[in-house]
């Protein structure tokens, strides 16, 4: 009479699927070893709690396996909140926001402030070991202040708009990044630069990514968004597209509203030093791990053509 073995019980852990995972992830996290990535974080995924927890723990995940990520995040929703607390009143231009003095203030308190302070103690408090940091530490962006021209439907006259204390990036210092790398630390980058005559600047977050992106030569810039990324005529998504096809896509109208300056900042990073730029929804958890570890990935990857 055979003896009777006892065979394995199920539980409510699928470790073998777990492990599957983890094995097909490999290749990539050998490809990305010692690489750098430029992170645009903002959107839903900032304000939702559970998801900001989750997008901490795939930081320090990020690091663990020896990925050096840079993190520039926006506040424009908190800004309004603040701003209409204040009874302070703002407008904007082309996505732009008009900055003037006071106005200048309170971006400066919320994004270098609550904001960049939040996103650090949620790394930090799961065992991650990040600084916050605003590129007026140690002249880290210096810009030129931007303006918008706008044309006259009536005249066709060309008009300069001035939009106040508002940045363009000029010059990135990446020496002051490159001592957080090798320090193992991650920085959180708020958007706020010195003028050229030392002022404050209000910046653009997804400008400031993809000249932060070129500037450390990073493998890739992740731009967190409120969408699935990039969407064809019938509504479906564009899972990755050359730069011409990009440029296509714009012109023939597919490509409209406020995607514009995302890709025009993904395009101008592509063409500079960063091997791809990809459009992800932060809405989706584990985004990044996903993108980046997985052969669908969760958006619309741009690379050179």
């Amino acid at each position: 009479m055979s003896k009777k073995t006892d065979t394995p019980k199920p539980t409510d852990h699928d470790w073998l699927g777990q492990a599957t995972v983890l094995s097909q992830a490999m290749p990539y996290m050998q490809r990305y070893a010692g690489e750098t990535f430029v992170i645009k974080y903002g959107g839903h995924a900032m304000g939702d709690a559970g998801l900001a927890d989750l997008f901490a723990r795939d930081i320090v995940l990020l690091r663990q396996i020896g990925i050096n990520p840079i993190i520039v995040h926006g506040g424009g929703p908190q800004i309004g909140e603040m701003l209409e607390r204040l009874k302070i009143k703002s407008e904007f231009i082309d996505g732009l926001r008009v900055t003037d003095q006071e106005t200048v203030n309170v971006v400066e308190m919320v994004l270098s402030g609550s904001i960049n302070k939040q996103i650090v103690s949620s790394i930090n408090a799961v065992g991650g070991f990040a600084i916050g940091l605003s590129g007026k530490d140690g002249n880290l962006i210096k810009c030129d202040k931007a303006t918008k021209t706008t044309r006259d439907p009536d005249s066709n006259i060309e008009k300069v708009l001035d939009l106040g204390l508002v940045g363009e990036p000029k010059v990135i210092n990446p020496h002051i990044l490159a001592l957080f790398d090798e320090s193992d630390i991650t920085p959180v980058i708020a958007p706020i630069g010195v003028g050229p005559d030392g002022e404050t600047l209000n910046i653009n977050a997804d400008t400031v990514a993809g000249a932060i992106a070129n500037a450390v030569g990073a493998k890739r810039l992740l731009m967190l968004t409120d969408v699935a990324g990039v969407l064809d005529k019938s509504g479906e998504l564009i899972a990755e597209m050359t730069v011409t096809e990009a440029r296509g896509l714009i012109t023939d109208g597919t490509i409209s509203g406020g995607m514009i300056p995302k890709i025009e900042t993904c395009l101008s990073a592509v063409e500079g030093d960063v091997e791809g730029a990809v459009i992800i929804d932060g809405r989706v958890e584990h985004a990044l791990l996903i993108e980046l570890f997985t052969e669908g990935g969760v958006g619309t990857l741009i690379k050179p053509d």
